[in-house]
C-alpha cells in the first residue's frame, strides 16, 4: 500500500508565515462573523470547516480567533505521569494561539477550568475549544477568557482522563485541525480555517462584509429582490 499522498494531506503541518502578524490577523477576523468566514469556504468547496454544533460559546458576546494548539486526551483511570505532561504542555503553549482540546467521546470528565484558564492567559493564548467538559464556570468567567465547549461537569480529570498527546493534527467531527492553523469563532459556533488559505479568506470575508452592508442598505419597502440577485446580491 502507498501511502504517500495520504500522509502528505493528514500528517504534514503547514508552518509557512502569514502576510502579516498573527495578532492583526487574528483581531481582524473578530471584526467579522463566522457565517461570512463560512461563506467564503463554501467558495473555495471547503464545506466541513465548522466544528459540531454541540460545541459552543460560553458565553454569547463571546467572538475570538487564534493560531491553533492542539491537545488531545482519552478516558484513563490511571494519574502516573499527567502532572508531567499537563506541565509540559503548558509550558509549549504559543502565544495568539487558540488551545483547541479533543477529548473524543468522552462524556464525564471536564477537561477545561479556573486554574487552566489562568495558565493560558499567563501564556498569552487568545482562546480556548473544548470538545469536551469544563468546570469551575463561575471562575472562568470572571477571567473573560473566551472559552468553547461541549458540555459542564463538576468531575475533574484526574483518574478520569489522560493527555496523550499535544501540538499534533486532530479530527473533530468532519473537521481537520493541525497546528497553526486559524480557529474563529462566536455566538454561532467555531470554525477552522487551513493556514494555508486563511489570509485568502480573510480577505474576502471583509469583501463579503462590506458588500453586505451595501446590500442592507438597498433593502427597503417595494425593493426588488430579483433585480438585487441580477445585480450580484444574494440572500
Amino acid at each position: 500500500m502507498r501511502l504517500e499522498r495520504l500522509t502528505e494531506m493528514l500528517d504534514k503541518v503547514d508552518q509557512s508565515p502569514f502576510p502579516i502578524p498573527e495578532e492583526e490577523l487574528c483581531a481582524r477576523y473578530e471584526a467579522l462573523y463566522t457565517g461570512a468566514v463560512n461563506d467564503v469556504l463554501r467558495e473555495l468547496t471547503l464545506l466541513d470547516q465548522a466544528l459540531p454544533s454541540t460545541i459552543m460559546p460560553l458565553g454569547m458576546e463571546m467572538c475570538k480567533a487564534g493560531i491553533a494548539y492542539t491537545i488531545r486526551s482519552n478516558p484513563d483511570p490511571t494519574v502516573g505521569g499527567e502532572m508531567d505532561v499537563r506541565a509540559q504542555m503548558l509550558d509549549a503553549m504559543p502565544v495568539h494561539c487558540c488551545v483547541v482540546w479533543d477529548a473524543g467521546a468522552e462524556t464525564e470528565a471536564s477537561h477545561w477550568g479556573e486554574i487552566m484558564t489562568a495558565s493560558a492567559i499567563a501564556r498569552g493564548a487568545r482562546m480556548a475549544v473544548v470538545n469536551g467538559g469544563i468546570r469551575d464556570t463561575r471562575k472562568v468567567l470572571e477571567q473573560g477568557f473566551p472559552v468553547f465547549y461541549r458540555y459542564r461537569t463538576s468531575n475533574g480529570s484526574l483518574g478520569r482522563t489522560k493527555i496523550t498527546g499535544y501540538n499534533i493534527p486532530l479530527r473533530i467531527g468532519k473537521t481537520y485541525i493541525k497546528p497553526g492553523d486559524v480557529v474563529f469563532g462566536d455566538i454561532d459556533g467555531v470554525l477552522v480555517i487551513p493556514r494555508a488559505v486563511a489570509y485568502e479568506v480573510l480577505l474576502r470575508a471583509e469583501e463579503i462584509k462590506a458588500n453586505e452592508k451595501e446590500m442592507k442598505e438597498r433593502v427597503h419597502v417595494g425593493f426588488s429582490a430579483v433585480k438585487m440577485v441580477e445585480d450580484g446580491g444574494y440572500f
